[in-house]
Parts: C-alpha cells; structure tokens; sequence
C-alpha cells in the first residue's frame, strides 16, 4: 500500500520523545522517509543506535540524544543544544500496571513525571523558536486506556486525562503565535511491549470489539501523525485525533 508525501516535512527539524521503539520508533523513521531532520530522545541506547543506523541512508539520517526525560535539567540542556524545533512529538510514556494500594506518595511523582510532567516542559522549550518562525506543531500523545477506564493503569490513566486537557490549554495559548496542539489518541497498537500485557486470546477479543477487524501497528499511528505535523493538517488543532480502529 502506498503512503502519502507531504513536501512540507522535507528539511522541517522534528523531535520525538521516546522514539527508539515501538510507536515512537514508527514516527522517526516516517518523518526520516519524509525527508525531515529528525531528532529522537530516549535512555534506551542500543535500541536508539540500532534504529539511526537502520535509517542512516536517509537524505538527513535520524540522531539520536540520550534524555532521561524525569530529569528537567537534562530536558532544557537536550532543547538548549537542538536546532530550533518545527514540530514536537511528545510520545514518551509508560504503562506499567499498578494496583490502588500499592500507589505511594513517591510512585506517584514518578509516575507523573515519566507520563506527564515532560509534556509541558518539553512544549515550553519549544515555543519561542516556533513563535519566532512563525509556527509549529505540537503533538502529544493520549491513550484509550482512560477512556474505557482499563484496570491496573489509574496512575497512567490519569497522566493521559491530563494531557488531552493540556493540550486544549496549549493549543489556546499558543494559537496567536501560529502554534498547533493536538493529541492523538491511539488504540491497542501491536509493539512489542503491548504484547507483554495481552495473550493471543485477548489480542483477538479486543479486535472483535474494534469496528475494523484488523490488529493496529505503529505504522497506522505514525501516518496520522504525519497528516498534523504537515501543513496539510494546518487547520486542525486543540483537539483529540483518534486511532483505534473504531475500539471505543
């Protein structure tokens, strides 16, 4: 199946948080095919390698910045060093499972930092140089899980709420500049951590609940993606992007 081009990504300078894997890797290596200069932050270091050399033909191979993104010192030092940013994927998170009672005070912050807090910091050391430019845009990164109200995640569940209420306040904010927000929120995608929580059977039972019968792949994510960071997606913003194959 033939995928669309989009002539305005060629040269743009995107990041993508959590790109070395999964979705996240999925969205580097569309935006490298697009022609874009893409930057890619994560602390997985062999997986990080081995996805820029995959793609070091690229006309601008991806680079890879090793950012622990709970450490806001080494969040504004990784923008401060970067090129100014076009567009913004805040992609890192992560779902472990937890019960109520074993969710401390500490955990909490934790918890919050890896799946939130960065989100917002990340978009403020974006701005002035999109605002400077012109324009950008930000892409952040939702979930189903809250919306179905999945079990073992309210920690996650709750980061994910709160970054489709961010992004409504950014896209506000930020609107006068030239500056889009929008979230995407996607379904039960086929990655190789996902397949850590779910067996074959309960794979098949969340298919036969989506309206479209077919398992999701990052690929299908990273092809929405690229529509809103493109200008053909100029006029969209302040809301939440959907691709779930129809699940909720």
């Amino acid at each position: 199946m033939s995928s669309a081009v989009y002539p305005s990504l060629k040269g743009r300078h995107v990041v993508v948080t959590g790109g070395a894997s999964g979705i996240g890797g999925a969205m580097v290596a569309a935006f490298a095919a697009q022609g874009a200069r893409v930057a890619f932050l994560d602390i997985l270091e062999d997986e990080s390698e081995a996805l820029a050399e995959a793609h070091a033909g690229a006309a601008y191979p991806p680079v890879f910045h090793r950012c622990d993104l709970t450490d806001l010192d080494a969040v504004a030092a990784t923008f401060a060093g970067l090129d100014p940013v076009d567009v913004l994927i805040n992609n890192a998170a992560n779902d472990d499972r937890h019960s109520l009672a074993e969710i401390t005070p500490e955990y909490w912050d934790d918890r919050i930092a890896v799946n939130l807090r960065h989100f917002l910091f990340c978009a403020q050391a974006v701005a002035p140089g999109m605002k400077a430019a012109g324009g950008g845009a930000i892409i952040n990164f939702g979930s189903i899980s809250w919306h179905l109200g999945l079990s073992d995640l309210v920690l996650y569940e709750t980061a994910k709420a709160g970054i489709e209420g961010m992004t409504r306040a950014l896209a506000r904010e930020l609107g006068p500049d030239g500056i889009r927000v929008t979230a995407v929120v996607p379904g039960n995608v086929k990655t190789p951590r996902q397949l850590r929580w779910y067996t074959p059977e309960e794979e098949a039972e969340i298919v036969s609940q989506q309206c479209l019968k077919n398992r999701l792949e990052p690929d299908h994510v990273a092809a929405l993606v690229l529509f809103l960071a493109s200008d053909d997606g100029r006029m969209c913003t302040g809301h939440e992007y959907w691709v779930d194959a129809g699940w909720r």
